[in-house]
């Protein structure tokens, strides 16, 4: 059976919206970007993706790569430009555009790119940011009856301060449980390169994030970056812990047409 569509705030006039999918989304998730797609559009959003976008730059920029990040954020504001709004179903990509793009252009030496930066920036909203505070989304009604928890990813929590909206929206779901873990606001041990940089840390990390996860006793283990869920889906699934991991799109959204992660 479809699940029933949200309870949206239409005071406001419908709005055009550009879709910045994200790397690891297109690439590992793409059932996350349709999710996102139908929950926009459930909402009264025209929702359109550029298929001029590319990534967001935040590997070359956190690397010290500062000039291909540039080059690259020329790119995605110059696909992103015409529109009112940007959504972003990740707290690093839309950090990376919001936070980080004006700073890489100098005021004086660059001051067309530093104020179409700012303007993009300004723009841009994380997901579960658009839906609760722009939108005004409520999802009674739509039936979720598991057991959640919610993992704030660094970017989403130090960045851009995004903590309530999520666990607003979940937990306006119809029969969900929101289960908090302890020290919910610690990092998995992702951190894109650092993963990789170093392994050791990293898995000491994401092993003591899977504690917290199990500890829980939910079924479910969603979040809003792809990159975070990925890394402690993997962990669970190698210690052969039986806990689902989705995007939190999916999850509002009632889409378990896909398996979880790992």
């Amino acid at each position: 059976m479809e699940p029933s569509g949200p309870s949206v705030d239409r005071s406001h006039r419908t709005l055009r919206v550009g879709l910045l999918v994200t790397c690891l989304v297109d690439i590992f998730r793409p059932s996350a970007a349709f999710a996102t797609v139908k929950l926009l559009e459930e909402a009264g959003c025209e929702v359109v993706v550029p298929m001029t976008q590319t990534c967001c730059g935040q590997p070359a920029y956190n690397s010290g790569d500062r000039e291909t990040a540039k080059e690259i954020a020329k790119q995605v504001i110059a696909s992103f430009e015409i529109f009112p709004h940007v959504v972003v179903p990740s707290g690093s990509c839309a950090s990376m555009i919001a936070k980080h793009y004006p700073g890489l252009f100098d005021a004086e030496i660059e001051p067309s790119w530093r104020a179409r930066a700012e303007g993009l920036a300004a723009r841009t909203s994380e997901l579960t940011v658009f839906l609760a505070d722009i939108l005004g989304v409520d999802y009674s009604g739509r039936s979720y009856p598991r057991r959640v928890t919610y993992h704030d990813s660094c970017s989403s929590v130090r960045e851009l301060g995004v903590a309530s909206q999520p666990r607003a929206l979940l937990k306006s779901l119809d029969g969900l449980t929101l289960a908090e873990m302890s020290d919910r606001d610690v990092c998995c041990g992702f951190g894109g390169a650092f993963a990789l940089k170093y392994p050791e840390i990293s898995n000491a990390i994401v092993s003591q994030k899977a504690e917290r996860v199990t500890e829980t006793g939910a079924e479910v283990l969603t979040g809003a970056d792809l990159g975070c869920l990925v890394n402690i889906a993997g962990k669970l699934a190698r210690e052969g812990r039986t806990v689902e991991v989705r995007h939190i799109a999916e999850v509002l959204a009632g889409d378990a047409s896909e398996p979880g992660l790992c």
